[in-house]
């Protein structure tokens, strides 16, 4: 057994946003992301047989075997580069069309990031090929993040650049999950 060397300040935060995500799924149900083109979630409990070939064909290592051992992404391990891998090598019905739009979870930046408490900070800005986040310079201050939401794609890079984990993704009208 190998023992990897994290930093205090990421085991703490790591560990802390575990049981924060458990938390939350105790109270509220399922808080995490399905792969890209999922049907909806109960269609997608109903039909997927947890095989793990998902798993196994991702090529940036997001999706993880999740609660139930079901998939769910993981942006904190990277982010999703719409290869459709996944979808190709499922047997199950549990993908909708790739003609379709993969998710329709967007961006928000919540009262966390580091603009917000006067440091300077565009980590977010230069992890987003889309331009969905975006600086506009400020005269004598410190520039704040703006969104142009038609823009994401939801992909996550921005959770994983993110240093104070500021960033969430809003999955329609239901539910936040946070990198």
């Amino acid at each position: 057994m190998t023992v990897e060397n994290v930093s205090r300040r990421h085991f703490l935060r790591g560990q802390f946003l575990t049981s924060l995500q458990s938390e939350k799924v105790k109270i509220q149900g399922f808080q995490g992301i399905r792969p890209p083109w999922s049907v909806d979630e109960q269609r997608f409990i109903q039909d997927c047989d947890r095989c793990g070939d998902c798993i196994a064909v991702c090529e940036t290592q997001i999706l993880i075997k999740g609660e139930g051992g079901f998939p769910e992404v993981q942006f904190r391990h990277g982010e999703c580069t719409f290869c459709h891998k996944c979808v190709d090598v499922c047997q199950q019905p549990v993908f909708r069309p790739l003609s379709e739009r993969a998710w329709t979870h967007k961006v928000a930046i919540n009262k966390q990031c580091l603009t917000s408490k006067a440091v300077e900070c565009r980590s977010c800005e230069d992890s987003c090929e889309m331009r969905a986040i975006y600086f506009k310079r400020q005269l004598g201050g410190i520039s704040q993040p703006l969104l142009a939401l038609e823009n994401c794609n939801g992909c996550g890079a921005c959770l994983r650049s993110c240093p104070v984990s500021a960033i969430t993704l809003s999955l329609g009208q239901q539910h936040q999950v946070e990198k």
